[in-house]
């Protein structure tokens, strides 16, 4: 990201909305917003081979839960923030991911302009096509500012996506336990 750039289009944006980016509070505002597009965009400078460690197994068959990772993300057909918790769970084959690679491929997808929908299929199908799993699961449930503060203005609202493959799509009694793990 070019940072001089972002700099100068927000101050442009705080031109456009009836504001004068010269006054005291706002001086810095074009450069802070830049700075915060280098958190809040960063899982466009990662890719998932370079944080995904594999390890052997040893021949653990039961299913692994990482549950609650919080996470923030942006809508991409508003760039409002949407955030909550997303718990992923997988039945390994002969390949187990450390335990911080879960929250880091979370991070790497949401720190981008995203849709619900799309975020949880991706984290999924990144797991099942790069550790060959005998299943994965991935339950997202999240707030959208762009519900609350705009639109429909529904505050408590909560929006539950989901993506399974595998024993966790094909197989009733893997899904029930899968939910009820991190219920």
């Amino acid at each position: 990201m070019d940072q001089k750039k972002i700099e100068k289009l927000a101050k442009e944006l705080l031109k456009e909305i009836g504001e004068n980016p010269n006054r005291e509070g706002l001086e810095k505002t074009p450069e802070r917003i830049a700075k915060s597009f280098l958190k809040i965009f960063g899982g466009y400078s990662q890719t998932v081979p370079n944080i995904l460690t594999k390890f052997d197994g040893e021949n653990y068959d039961e299913m692994i839960i990482c549950k609650d990772i919080d996470f923030y993300s942006t809508c991409e057909h508003h760039m409002q923030p949407f955030f909550g918790k997303i718990s992923i769970g997988y039945i390994p084959d002969k390949k187990i991911v450390g335990i911080s690679k879960l929250p880091r491929i979370v991070e790497l997808f949401s720190r981008r302009l995203q849709n619900q929908e799309r975020l949880t299929t991706q984290i999924a199908d990144t797991l099942n096509k790069l550790l060959k799993p005998k299943g994965v699961g991935v339950v997202v449930k999240a707030q959208h500012l762009c519900m609350m503060a705009r639109g429909v203005e529904k505050q408590n609202t909560i929006m539950i996506t989901s993506s399974c493959k595998g024993l966790f799509k094909n197989n009733s009694k893997t899904r029930d336990e899968f939910l009820r793990l991190i219920e």
